[in-house]
């Protein structure tokens, strides 16, 4: 039997079991604390993701002279 691979659907009762689960395992609290760590992980990723640009050949002689 081989594996199927479905593609990930997350609907609303989903999302809603998501939260409620959160909610039992951290509490009201502790929530915003999470987000905020996640945002700025999110924002620290898109920044070096954007530093990580590819040089091109001119800029590379620039950088030797």
């Amino acid at each position: 039997m081989s594996a199927v691979f479905i593609p990930l659907q997350i609907g609303a009762p989903q999302i809603i079991l998501i939260v409620i689960v959160v909610l039992l395992l951290f509490g009201g609290r502790k929530i915003p604390e999470l987000m905020r760590g996640l945002g700025s992980g999110i924002k620290e990723f898109k920044d070096a993701s954007k530093d990580d640009t590819p040089t091109t050949k001119t800029e590379e002689e620039n950088k030797r002279l």
